[in-house]
Order: C-alpha cells, then sequence, then structure tokens
C-alpha cells in the first residue's frame, strides 16, 4: 500500500497541537474525516427514509459478527462487515417480500441478531472480554488498512450518491410514484441497504455498538432543523459531523476531559442539534 506519511505531516501542519502530533492520533484523525462525509450524507438518506432503527439493528449485528468470528477463528475484521453486509441485504429482502410493516420486520431480525450472538458469547465467556473494543469503539487503534479500506468506501458511497441521490429522495417521498416514472426501485434500495451496512460496521470500530446510530441520525436531524433545502441540508450536516468529530478527537485527548472519544463526538452533535432546535424556533417565530 502507499506510504500515507505525507498526508498525516499535512494534517500535523493544519492543526498544529500538541494532541495530534503522535501517529496514532493523525490515523484517527484522518479516518475521522474520512468517515464524516460518509455519514452525514447516508445520515440524510436515513433521517429521510426513517430507517434509524435499521441503522440500529445492523449496529448490533456487528455484536454477533464479531463473536461468530471469534468462536470460528476467523479475523473479526472480515466477519463483522461481512455479517452486517448479509443481514442487512436480509432485511431489505424481507421487508420487499413480507405484507407486514418494515419496523416489525427489522425488530424480528433485530432480536435474533441479538439472540444469536448472545448464545455464542454463552459458550464461551471469555470471548466477553475480548468484545469490549467493539461494543464501545476505539478509533485511537484503527489501522492503516483500515483507513484504506474507509477510503474504498468513501468512494463507492460517493459515487452512488452523486448518481442516485434525487432518485433515492423520490423513492423516499413516493416509492410507488417512481416505480411509475421508471425509477428501478429494488436496486436502489439493495444498494444503499448494502453500502450502510458497511458504512455502519467502519462506524461501530470508531463509535461502538451503542452510539453509532446517533453519528448517523443527529447530524442529519440537526441539518434539517437549520435548512430549508435538500443542497443546504446536506452542507449543514457535513458542518456538523466532521466539526464534532475533530473537536471530538481533540476535546477527548485533553488531560482536563479524558473520556471516551466516541461518546465526545456524539455529545457535540446533540449540541448542535440542541442549537438547530432553537434556531428553529427563533426562525418559526419570525
Amino acid at each position: 500500500m502507499p506510504d500515507l506519511s505525507w498526508l498525516y505531516a499535512l494534517l500535523a501542519q493544519a492543526l498544529p497541537l500538541p494532541c495530534l502530533q503522535a501517529r496514532f492520533m493523525q490515523q484517527a484523525l484522518l479516518a475521522l474525516l474520512l468517515l464524516a462525509p460518509m455519514t452525514a450524507a447516508m445520515g440524510i438518506v436515513v433521517v429521510n427514509f426513517r430507517m434509524a432503527f435499521y441503522a440500529e439493528a445492523i449496529s448490533h449485528s456487528a455484536f454477533t459478527g464479531v463473536a461468530l468470528g471469534m468462536l470460528l477463528a476467523i479475523s473479526p475484521d472480515w466477519t463483522m462487515p461481512l455479517f452486517g453486509l448479509v443481514m442487512g441485504l436480509g432485511i431489505t429482502l424481507a421487508q420487499r417480500h413480507s405484507d407486514l410493516a418494515s419496523d416489525t420486520v427489522i425488530g424480528v431480525f433485530f432480536s435474533g441478531i441479538i439472540a444469536f450472538g448472545l448464545a455464542m458469547v454463552s459458550r464461551d465467556r471469555s470471548l466477553a472480554r475480548d468484545m469490549q473494543r467493539f461494543l464501545y469503539g476505539d478509533i485511537l487503534t484503527i489501522s492503516e488498512s483500515e483507513i484504506w479500506a474507509l477510503l474504498a468506501l468513501l468512494v463507492c458511497v460517493l459515487l452512488f450518491l452523486a448518481c442516485a441521490y434525487n432518485r433515492l429522495l423520490y423513492v423516499g417521498i413516493n416509492s410507488t410514484l417512481a416505480r411509475t416514472h421508471r425509477v428501478r426501485v429494488p436496486p436502489l434500495q439493495y444498494i444503499f441497504s448494502g453500502l450502510l451496512a458497511l458504512l455502519v460496521m467502519f462506524a461501530v470500530q470508531a463509535i461502538g455498538v451503542f452510539l453509532v446510530t446517533a453519528l448517523l441520525v443527529v447530524p442529519a436531524a440537526g441539518a434539517r432543523n437549520f435548512s430549508r433545502s435538500a443542497g443546504a441540508m446536506f452542507w449543514w450536516a457535513l458542518l456538523i459531523s466532521t466539526s464534532s468529530a475533530v473537536l471530538g478527537l481533540i476535546i477527548s485527548a485533553q488531560d482536563w476531559a479524558r473520556t471516551a472519544t466516541g461518546a465526545t463526538i456524539i455529545l457535540l452533535t446533540c449540541g448542535w442539534f440542541a442549537c438547530s432546535l432553537l434556531a428553529s424556533q427563533i426562525w418559526r417565530n419570525r
């Protein structure tokens, strides 16, 4: 793989803070800068499609994917995204071929995923200790190979959204009407579900299972309050997501804070959301 030292040096010059001079901090910063645009863009579609529960189910499938990998002596870095991808596509397939409400289908998958994971962990209690990193997340341990994987996923997400973003919004508004205008709804739904599942799996490593849905939903929700158009919503979501990620990493590294990076990032996004509520209320009362 190409050497990224020049990029780390550039980041160190752009943000000449003592806490960002260590290589592992520069790797964490680069990973967050790759992750933030994806969560911002995909989060808008998640909010518009009302897919927060879907993202929650996929994030918890990481727990089962990690347990399965450890039990089979396969690297969780492979089993976790693969299991999440299978679950994401499985939920979408079941939703399309079932008369049940979407949240009911997701609830069934969610319950089965968690039960399967707990059943595997109960067979070997030592697995519980090894899974702490995935439950709570630790962006500081990200490797350079994972950064390259994030970059590849970013390219795929941006290409997909550049080609299909307007059609996705159309499907979200009225899928039946979209079909009458020759929008190929099933391929869009499957591709989006697959990319979202992979994004959630990567975000789990940074934020953890418990908070990954917030990274998708909160910036997009705040952006909706700030903006009056779809284009403005994207730029607001990007600002909220990126600023929270960078500031969260910096604050968590301070001696006076010493907080978990993922939790700090989410708290900052919630602060943005509180400001957006206040701003929308002011605009409404004008």
